[in-house]
């Protein structure tokens, strides 16, 4: 954890900014752009970009992969250039549980693991490159999206203490738990071998 330097006002400001920029619901903007309908409707309800492949449609899937990251991005960027680093990791922690329990959708909003991936690679690149790398490789091996953010997020740490980001470890630790109880209704399907396959329409 970085030194706590910022004044409370501007922490809060932070944590308020983050959270309205993750709070941006992208995954129901491109379907109902792209005429695809309610998410809330479709395979398991999930806002997320691998829910929005059930409709068949790559490109919108896509698109909410891209700026359901690029939120968290954007969010860590902005704290970094006009704040200190305890800002940016308000910021980041504020933009993540923005995305899962957004205010415009009595919050109950996506699992996060786009953000999640986005944040890491603002944060500290490496890190999440390597975040991005074992996702890949977890879901070529299990061919299962919710498996593969379990592994990313679990080998965050590893990676952030490896790659000598340790002054981030708090919060990599506090965003892989909260994968994780996001998860927790997938974690039982796996169990029950009952989780869709990448791409499954359900």
């Amino acid at each position: 954890m970085p030194p706590i330097d910022t004044p409370t006002f501007g922490l809060l400001l932070w944590a308020a900014i983050g959270y309205g920029l993750g709070s941006i619901p992208f995954g129901m903007i491109w379907a109902r752009v792209m005429g695809l309908g309610n998410l809330r409707d479709i395979g398991s309800g999930n806002i997320g970009a691998t829910n929005v492949l059930r409709t068949g449609n790559k490109t919108a899937a896509a698109l909410t992969l891209l700026f359901d990251g690029g939120k968290g991005v954007v969010a860590v960027l902005l704290a970094r250039a006009m704040a200190g680093e305890d800002a940016v990791q308000i910021a980041a922690l504020a933009a993540f549980v923005g995305h899962c329990y957004p205010v415009w959708l009595a919050f109950k909003g996506g699992k996060g693991v786009a953000t999640f991936l986005g944040l890491w690679l603002a944060l500290a690149w490496p890190v999440g490159i390597a975040c991005c790398l074992t996702w890949l490789a977890a879901a070529a091996i299990t061919r299962t999206s919710s498996m593969a953010a379990l592994v990313a997020a679990a080998s965050s740490t590893v990676w952030a203490i490896l790659l000598g980001h340790g002054t981030a470890l708090l919060l990599g630790v506090l965003l892989t738990l909260l994968v994780y109880w996001r998860h927790r209704a997938n974690i039982a399907r796996i169990k029950a071998g009952t989780e869709p396959r990448i791409g499954q329409k359900s």
